[in-house]
Formats: C-alpha cells, structure tokens, sequence
C-alpha cells in the first residue's frame, strides 16, 4: 500500500517540511524544502503563510498523515508562544483537510533518525542524505528537521503511543478538553 507523509518543523522565521512516498518498505523523497518567514514583519501574517503552504502542500501532494515536531520548551516564553501558534495553524491545516496529524518530541525524532537522541542537526541531516540518497543538502536545517519527522513516523509505524495523534477536529477536542476553556 502506498501512502505519503508529509513532515513539518514548525518555526516563525523558518519553516522546513518534507514530503515521502512510502510503498511497504521503501522511502522515496518526493519533496524537501523550506518556507521563508523572516520577510514577513507582522506575526499574525507569518501565521497565515504558514497556513496557506500547508494546504497548498496538502493540496498538491494529497498526504495521506501529516507528522509535525512537537514544540521543545524553552526558557523564553514569547518564543515558545510563537513557536505553539506556528504548530498550530499548520495542524489546523492539517484538520481542516481531515488528515491525521501525530506530533513527535525532538528527541524521538533524533533518535528514529540516527539511534542517537542529543545528535546534532547536521548528524539527523547527513543520515536522511545517506537514507533517501538526496544528492546536496539544503542550506538550513529546518528543511531536514521538517523531513526527519516525516521519516520518523515511517519508522514508527504511522503510530506511537506516547504522541498525540488526531484524525480531524472532533477528535483533536475530545482529546484536548483540559485546552477548552
């Protein structure tokens, strides 16, 4: 059975993603890229790129599950805030097309990718050139980290009991009442 993931690295000044085929066993990379959000000087419109790529990714390559890194709490809460709100108009993207969408801490993606989870960037990068033979690696690692997720939900079977996964917005509330206020 064939289906595609798409992965996404969540960020405010850059957003990485990347796309795999999967058929059984076999990756095959179908697209890795980074959205460039710096030029962009009003948060609340970063927001709404970030909303409208990803559904022009969903809409162009139809993902069949949509994997995304899980925010990494930080000692700068603006950061964190922001970081939370780019997730989350990527997943309500995501929901908005009914994909299901499981979230992975960074370390899990790490350690999916290279045995390893404190690797360094560069490490998770050169193991994803090695596996899915990408011929010249991307400037930034937010490219990468957004294909590592992806390749990391391949490795975990589509699923992993420890993640949070939603199918659409009814689950994603019947999961989250403690967020509704």
């Amino acid at each position: 059975m064939e289906r595609i993931i798409l992965g996404i690295d969540p960020g405010t000044t850059i957003m990485g993603f990347g796309l795999i085929q999967v058929e059984r066993d076999t990756m095959k990379l179908l697209q890795l890229n980074e959205l460039q959000l710096s030029k962009y000087s009003n948060h609340h419109l970063k927001l709404s790129v970030i909303f409208n790529r990803t559904l022009e990714l969903i809409d162009t390559y139809k993902p069949d599950e949509l994997a995304i890194e899980a925010p990494f709490f930080g000692k700068n809460v603006q950061s964190m805030l922001k970081l939370g709100r780019a997730q989350g108009v990527a997943m309500a993207a995501g929901l908005s097309r009914e994909i299901p969408i499981t979230e992975y801490e960074p370390k899990k993606v790490k350690m999916a990718i290279t045995g390893n989870g404190s690797a360094s960037k560069e490490q998770v990068a050169k193991m994803l050139q090695q596996l899915l033979n990408i011929k010249e690696l991307p400037k930034h690692f937010d490219a990468t980290d957004g294909l590592a997720v992806a390749v990391c939900h391949f490795f975990n079977g589509g699923k992993s009991q420890k993640q949070q996964s939603y199918s659409g917005w009814d689950a994603f509330v019947k999961q989250n009442q403690d967020r509704i206020g």
